[in-house]
């Protein structure tokens, strides 16, 4: 007899492979570190498609660009406030307008002489506290929202190409739709702006003398969460409402939350900075603060042009069927493949074959 295993052939079943004779432990262990290896690498492929559409686009540039517009706005909005005070300052009270007037003294000391604070700022002051000038109002306001909306219209224009989507949009459409931008971020910002600068004690102490029963330490522990929370909430609009070919929100978050990020390392680290060269002299002279205001506006648009940047890298690497059917349309419209890359909804890089537009060409003409 032969002994078992020897000289045996073993049966063969027809029709199988050798994939399927491996076991399903080693293929799901396969699949894990597949996923493994790609969920490592996408963090690097989502900053190489950031850093690359932040290049492309010229982010430091339209930065410094809107940072200036928005520089700009501030002098005729701070005109037309103090303007109105004349029409609120009975209510305000005496106390209230008199501590505004010492701020009002002190920020002006900061690139003003004070004798020019003492003979023109502070009596103009009192004049437009006694008495509402509406001139000032208007003119303010008209010059703030020109201003303003000009900064907006640099990022929802440059949101727009990023995505793959620019010329959607008329320059009419997007002038309005920035003017009105602007207006919704001053009514929101007149509630937010004060709110971080006093913080939630000075707040507590409001609500008391209103007689509206708080707990200090709940508010101190929520309080600047929630003003988190309306930044990014702020933030994500803006990224929505800009682009043409609107998606659900949730794809718009992740750039609001890398914009708040720069926004407080850039605020800390400029804060940091002032502070130590605080008792120094400065080469700037009285434009010091001027320019401290418009580096730390600097940042704060290019945070918002990078979150931006990082919201296209997104919708590059996992788009959405919309805006590939729009990039596509846009694409043949033109002439030309778009900017950014087209991809349908599996991923894939989609062939894009750019109109054949007919050149006439010249004849002469029959004699």
């Amino acid at each position: 007899m032969t002994e078992p295993g020897v000289g045996t052939v073993c049966p063969v079943v027809v029709g199988t492979s050798v994939r399927d004779a491996v076991p399903e432990a080693s293929v799901g262990r396969r699949a894990r570190e597949v996923v493994t290896r790609a969920l490592a690498a996408l963090p690097a492929r989502l900053v190489a498609a950031t850093t690359r559409i932040c290049l492309r686009y010229r982010v430091t540039g339209l930065a410094s660009e809107a940072g200036f517009f928005a520089l700009l706005s501030l002098p005729p909005l701070v005109l037309g406030l103090v303007g109105s005070l004349g029409y609120v300052g009975e209510r305000m009270g005496r106390d209230v307008v008199s501590r505004l007037r010492h701020q009002v003294s002190e920020i002006a000391m900061t690139f003003l002489t004070p004798d020019v604070v003492k003979s023109v700022i502070l009596p103009m002051f009192d004049d437009v506290v006694t008495s509402g000038r509406f001139e000032i109002v208007s003119i303010g306001f008209v010059l703030s929202l020109w201003s303003g909306s000009r900064a907006l219209n640099v990022f929802v224009d440059t949101i727009s190409i990023m995505y793959g989507l620019g010329g959607h949009r008329g320059i009419v459409r997007t002038r309005m739709l920035s003017f009105s931008l602007y207006v919704v971020s001053l009514v929101v910002g007149i509630v937010v702006i004060p709110l971080v600068l006093i913080g939630p004690g000075i707040v507590s102490e409001l609500l008391r003398a209103w007689d509206v029963p708080v707990d200090t330490g709940v508010l101190a522990f929520l309080y600047w969460p929630g003003v988190s929370a309306v930044a990014i909430l702020g933030l994500t609009g803006l990224y929505h409402l800009a682009t043409p070919v609107r998606t659900p929100w949730r794809r718009d978050v992740a750039g609001a939350l890398l914009a708040l990020v720069i926004w407080v390392g850039s605020s800390f680290v400029l804060r940091r900075i002032v502070s130590a060269s605080v008792d120094g002299t400065s080469i700037y002279g009285p434009l010091a603060a001027s320019i401290i205001v418009l580096i730390w506006l600097y940042f704060i648009a290019l945070g918002v042009l990078i979150g931006a940047a990082l919201n296209a890298a997104v919708d590059e690497m996992h788009p959405h069927p919309t805006r590939v059917a729009a990039r596509r349309t846009r694409g043949a419209h033109a002439g030309q493949p778009p900017m950014t890359p087209i991809r349908d909804a599996t991923g894939e890089l989609a062939a894009v074959v750019p109109e054949q537009v007919a050149v006439p060409t010249q004849r002469d003409d029959p004699e």
